[in-house]
């Protein structure tokens, strides 16, 4: 008679427990390192995005200027993306080289033109100072009568000698202050005077008046040119198309490059 184990049919149903219970807990740890490592994968793409930003603004930041490292950079890709068998030419390369520095050459000369013209300005400036308190003989026939300098004095241009010449004064509003005659017959360029008083022998007030001037040439009247002296009380630096500015006294400024003459004050 064989001896049967009472309890040897209820080990089994243990033994599936454990191995259960063993599975499941493999399953937890394999749901928690897939968890840890979908956690990792969300934070490290986080970080990319995040230093990607960083870049583009970056870039967005930088200026949009090509330098000579820039095209150096860019003959460098070129070298290593050539076909191996069919590799650049050296005078193809010398050239690309050549191009860049000339590029670059340019630009360094411009830079340096446009401190040559500052530096020219400011050359022509200081002596243009030097005529602050002189007169000088501008192309325009207004001149300006002040308590300072009650006279106007200019020059009328013929084109050939004129026995008289009749000059007329004028104020702001075009009438007739005063009228006189100049001998002309030694032609040229004639000095003409007013001493700021009106036919009435009144000295006018202060303001701005025209000099006119008349005169026959082969038998016909005609209008002739008249330049004035003017004042100097200040100079003006201006810009590089302009040059240094004269400031005239009551008349405004005029371009130095504009001055006929220079007179004593």
């Amino acid at each position: 008679m064989s001896l049967v184990n009472p309890y040897s049919s209820q080990s089994l149903p243990q033994l599936q427990t454990s191995t259960t219970a063993s599975t499941v807990s493999t399953n937890s740890v394999a749901t928690n390192s897939q968890t840890t490592q979908v956690s990792d994968s969300s934070f490290l793409d986080s970080l990319t995005a995040a230093q990607s930003a960083s870049t583009t603004e970056t870039g967005e930041a930088k200026s949009q200027e090509l330098t000579q490292a820039d095209f150096f950079a860019l003959l460098s890709q070129q070298l290593s993306m050539q076909d191996p068998f069919k590799p650049v030419e050296n005078d193809q390369m010398i050239a690309q080289m050549a191009s860049f520095a000339t590029v670059d050459g340019i630009a360094n000369l411009n830079a340096e033109i446009l401190n040559l013209n500052s530096v020219m300005s400011s050359s022509q400036a200081l002596q243009a100072s030097g005529l602050v308190g002189q007169k000088v003989l501008i192309p325009s026939d207004i001149g300006h009568v002040s308590e300072e300098n009650p006279v106007i004095n200019g020059v009328i241009s013929t084109p050939q000698p004129i026995d008289t010449i009749t000059v007329t004064i004028e104020d702001e509003s075009g009438q007739v202050i005063k009228t006189f005659e100049v001998d002309g017959s030694a032609g040229g360029n004639i000095d003409v005077s007013w001493d700021g008083l009106d036919k009435d022998g009144e000295p006018v007030e202060e303001g701005m008046y025209a000099i006119k001037a008349n005169g026959k040439v082969d038998g016909n009247a005609e209008d002739l040119a008249v330049s004035t002296y003017a004042h100097v009380t200040s100079v003006s630096l201006g810009s590089v198309a302009t040059g240094p500015i004269l400031n005239l006294r009551g008349l405004g400024g005029i371009q130095l490059s504009d001055v006929l003459a220079v007179a004593e004050s």
